[in-house]
This record gives structure tokens, sequence and C-alpha cells, in this order.
């Protein structure tokens, strides 16, 4: 949701803001805009519907002059996208500017009580009240104290930076529950929503922690203090990022280099916790925990989107090789349906981002609950690595695509190394069985690339379906998150219905769909449940439906009964959804392209959700 970017130092602002907001589109871009001071302490604010590219063109012919400033691209979530609800905000007096990412929900009480003293609104936001809320305590304090203050009177997120006329070396900016980093360089600094505005520009970062408000001036240290004024001294690290990994490599759209950089990514996730040669696993994040995990009455996943459908192939996964009861819950619901947790349970929060805030909510009530919080994320220093009690990264770097793909594969690979590593803990597997699933998975990288190599047939299929109005996708046991994942690629980028469903729960519903103008994507590979899945594509088959089967590289029963067939390697059929989900991704995505859809950034998604 929304990005924000900021800039002070002795360069230009403007192509700095508007370079990282270009970076920061795949968290909002349904309006945008900069707010600069000049050499003369005039106050530029300009802003525009749609897209960056709409505000550079807007902006072309201006005063974007100035050593200072903010901008901002939005995600809608109070008033419809346009230039007036665009931020930068301006308080009443026009001398301070605002960006905000985040909710305030009690935004209407607040603005009820401003415009009883008399401060007025241009736009429907949220956003606009909270610069005049700090404008009004800003009568008696200075800038950092009226930010402090006013925040203690705010319910909801937020990630703000804010700038003052007649303080060209001065930006006030504060986070609760939205992500914020600080960037240090030599007499200048940078803040944003995430690290990839900074890349190539320092390595040196400050993570800001929920309810701290940061005083960034030139010639000084960051000083930081909470909410409830308390002096918080930085923590300085350095930044694990490079600029090679948030550029497009060649590729059309960050989606494609995405699906493309799963082998080495896989391979990554790995490194240093695989042991092919001793045969073991070893997690060094969780070692500590892992008694707890061995013992626990419930290991309870809890997600959202994506990295729901990664943490039901990773029940599977523990259920099967370790015989850990586990339960897969949504993260958005677990708060609010007073789930059952007690201090022998284990919940494990797996996003990608790290601040999905739904995650981030259910976190807290399980850690109310007493139980043992671990995470599974990508990003180092995200608010979900530092609410949890330990966790594992993993690794798969900086994702800009909106429809997430390398994370789902490397989630699942630190999921099945847990089951493995479990297993080894509990001697549910034999040495030798322990051996074949360890090597088994070591092998999965190349088969990733194999399946990456021979994918040139979806294409083919995706010019022949890229019309359709529905598709269904099925599948059995672990595939059955793959089905859910690849309907979900489907409509997050092409717009088309699609829907993910057990394959044996067809007859019980989704049957009544079928008919020729109906494409239903098996997954069909290699495992005890094979007959049972062609019996289903009998079925279906008999209802004239269009049948893409993806089989394993052997098949030969489903390849005779499908209008295509979508092959990938033979493997261990605990590990098919790390090969299965690959043409799925790829699928969507020519659909998508062929549709004239923008894949990297599909209508009214944004890649970090960090409101509820």
């Amino acid at each position: 949701m929304c990005g924000i970017v900021a800039y002070v130092g002795h360069q230009d602002a403007y192509p700095i803001l508007i370079e990282g907001l270009k970076r920061l589109e795949y968290r909002g871009y349904d309006s945008a805009g900069v707010a600069l001071l000049n050499a003369n302490d005039e106050l530029n604010v300009y802003k525009a519907k749609g897209k960056v590219s709409d505000l550079e063109a807007y902006a072309a012919t201006r005063d974007t002059s100035g050593h200072i400033g903010i901008a901002h691209t939005r995600w809608a979530t109070h008033g419809e996208p346009n230039q007036t609800n665009a931020h930068p905000h301006l308080s009443n007096s026009g001398t301070m500017a605002l960006i905000h990412n985040g909710i305030i929900e009690n935004y209407m009480s607040l603005r009820k009580e401003l415009e009883k003293r008399g401060f007025t609104f241009k736009s429907s936001t949220d956003t606009e009240v909270l610069i005049n809320l700090i404008e009004d305590v800003k009568q008696k304090v200075d800038l950092f104290e009226a930010v402090r203050i006013a925040l203690n009177h705010v319910v909801g997120a937020y990630a703000i930076a804010i700038l003052e006329k007649g303080h060209p070396d001065e930006i006030i900016a504060a986070r609760k529950g939205s992500p914020m980093v600080v960037g240090i360089g030599d007499n200048e600094f940078f803040i944003a929503s995430d690290a990839t505005p900074i890349v190539g520009r320092t390595q040196k970062v400050v993570y800001v922690e929920d309810e701290q408000v940061v005083r960034i001036k030139l010639g000084e240290d960051l000083f930081i203090k909470t909410i409830q004024d308390v002096e918080a001294i930085p923590y300085v690290q350095e930044l694990e990022m490079n600029l090679d990994s948030i550029e497009k490599a060649g590729f059309d759209h960050f989606m494609m280099k995405e699906i493309y950089e799963q082998p080495r990514i896989v391979r990554d996730t790995m490194r240093g916790r695989l042991h092919p040669d001793t045969n073991t696993v070893s997690l060094g994040g969780i070692v500590n925990y892992e008694k707890q995990l061995l013992y626990a009455d419930n290991i309870i996943f809890v997600a959202c989107g994506t990295s729901w459908h990664a943490s039901l192939v990773g029940s599977y996964l523990i259920e099967f090789l370790a015989k850990i009861p586990v339960k897969v819950e949504y993260a958005s619901e677990f708060r609010y349906r007073h789930p059952v947790v007690t201090p022998h349970d284990v919940v494990i929060a797996v996003s990608q981002s790290g601040e999905t805030a739904d995650t981030l909510a259910a976190i807290q009530l399980a850690k109310e609950s007493g139980a043992v919080v671990l995470g599974i994320c990508n990003v180092i220093g995200s608010s979900i690595s530092r609410a949890t009690d330990a966790g594992i990264y993993t690794h798969a770097g900086p994702e800009i695509g909106v429809a997430s793909t390398k994370a789902f594969t490397s989630q699942v690979t630190v999921m099945a190394m847990l089951a493995l590593r479990l297993a080894e803990l509990k001697g549910t597997l034999k040495d030798e069985e322990r051996r074949e699933y360890i090597q088994e998975l070591d092998r999965i990288p190349e088969k990733i690339q194999w399946t990456l190599d021979h994918s040139g047939l979806v294409k083919e299929i995706a010019a022949k379906y890229k019309d359709v109005r529905n598709m269904l996708y099925l599948g059995r046991l672990q595939n059955y998150p793959v089905a859910l994942e690849g309907a979900l690629k489907l409509k997050e980028i092409s717009y088309i219905h699609a829907e993910g469903y057990p394959a044996a729960e067809m007859k019980h519903g989704p049957i009544a769909l079928i008919d020729k103008d109906m494409p239903v994507v098996f997954i069909a590979t290699n495992h005890h449940t094979y007959e049972k899945v062609i019996s289903n594509i009998q079925e279906v088959k008999s209802r004239e439906g269009k049948i893409i089967a993806v089989v394993s590289e052997q098949d030969v029963v489903a390849r005779k009964m499908a209008d295509y067939v979508i092959e990938i390697p033979e493997s261990m059929s605990i590990y098919s959804p790390l090969l299965a989900t690959i043409p799925l991704q790829i699928l969507a995505y020519h659909i998508a392209v062929m549709r004239g859809c923008n894949v990297d950034q599909p209508r009214n998604l944004a890649k970090s959700v960090t409101v509820e």
C-alpha cells in the first residue's frame, strides 16, 4: 500500500524522488505527488492522478528546484483516486506538507473536532486530517513535538514524512504499523517505505520502529523518540540489497524476471541449510525453538494470499514427514474468531514483505496467548522479523511484481526444510528415507530450470484461452494449494475469474459449471491419488470441458485425455508444488500480456498490504 520517499541533502531532490517513486510504484499507482522546498522557501506541491509518469508530465514545466522534498505514490483508501486526494497534503496554513502510508481509523472524529476549531478540508482523506491535527498542536511547540503529541491521539497505522517552510534542512518522520527505513548518506538522508529507493545511494540504513518519531536534520545525527516521549538510540545496519536485484535485467516485466529467477532463488534459500552430504538440515534462525516445535500441541501458520497457499503446502509437508499436527489460518480472520491458542502451540507467521498488517495483528494475539511466535519472511529488518521470537528468511531478494511468484517457491522450500529438520529430530523417517527426501529437494532447482526451458507450449495455450471468462483449477493433496495459487495468479493479473478447488470436491458443486466453454486445469502429477484425478478428468471430458493437464514427464494416461499437456520433471510427489506452480505462473503471465493488462501493476492491488 502506498509508497513514500523523501530526501534532504546537497543534491537536487526532485530526480531522486521521482526515481524513488518509480521503484516504489508497485506499492501504489492510483496517483502520485511531490512537495519541494526551494531556495526561496517556497513550498511547491505537484500532484497528478495516475502513475508516476503522469506526475512527471505535469511537473515538467514547473519549478522543481530544491534540495529537500517528499513524494508519494498512492493506493487509494479514503477518497477516490484523483488530484485532490493525492498526496502530499498541505496544512491549512500552507506551511507544512505531509505524505502518509496507512489508515487513520478515527479520522472522522478528529476531523469534526478540527472543523469546530475552524479548520477546513479540501480532500476526502484521513491524511489531510492528520496534517491539520499536527498544525493545531504546533501552536505551542515545535514540529517534532507537535508530531509526537498528535500521534498520541491517532488510532490506526501510519508511516509519515513532513517538511515545513523555514526549515530547508529538516524532515520529521514517524511510523506505526507501516514500514519505514531511513538511509544515511554523506551529509544527506533518504526516507522510504522500503529499501528499494535507497539501493545504490547508501548502504547505511535505520529501520524505524513502531511508535517512533524521527528528526532528520543535516549536520546532525538522527534523533528518535517514541510517541510516549522516551528517547531511543538509532540502530544503523548495512543494507543487504544491490541495484541489479530491482532492475528488469532484459525482461519485459518484473514478473517474468522473477519467475525465471526461481531456480537460483530456491538454491539460495537452501544454501547453508540443506546438507545432502551429511543427510541433515540446519536452520540457525530457529535453533533455540526446535524443542517447542517438536513438542507443540499444534503448529499454526498464519498468512494471507499467496503466503497462505504456501502455508497449506507446508502443513502437508510437516504432517507427512514429521507427524506434527498443523493448522493454517487466514491472518485476517484469526484475531476476530477467538482462536484457541495456548503456550503449548507454535505460531508461524508467513509473509513476503514482512509488513502485512493482518499478519502482524495475528502475531500480537498469539504473543498475548503465550505461544512461541516464529516468522518466515523475505525482507530483512521488516516488522514481522522484529516482532517474532525468531524466524527464517527466505532470501528470495526483492519481489517487485505485485503478483507473487518466487516468494511462493522460496516459502515452500523453507517449509520443506523445516519439515525435514523436524522429521530428523523426531525420528519419523529412517535415515535412508530422509536421505532420499533431502537429495531430491537438492535437485529441485535444476528441475525448475528444466520446467522453464520446456515451457514453450504454455504461450500457445495462453493464446487459445486468453478470451475465456472463467477457468477452473483442480488438484489433490499438496497440489490443491497449487490449484488455488494458479487461479489466484490468473485473476490477479488477467482479470479472468478463476477458482481453485480440491479435485475430489468437483462433484459437490463445480461440476455444474462444466461445458464446452470452460477450461479446466488439472494438476495431475504422479502420486497415490493419480488414478482419482484421472477419474475427475474423465468426468470433465464427458461434459465437453476443455482440459489443460500439468503432468509428470513420463505420464501416459492423462496426456491422452487432455486437450493440452504441460510437462514437469518426475519428482517425489511432496515436492510437486515447487514444479507444478511454475507453468501456471507463466500461463497467467502470457494471458495477461495478450489481454493488454498491466502485469506488474494489476488494478486495485498493491504489493505490501499494510492496512487491514
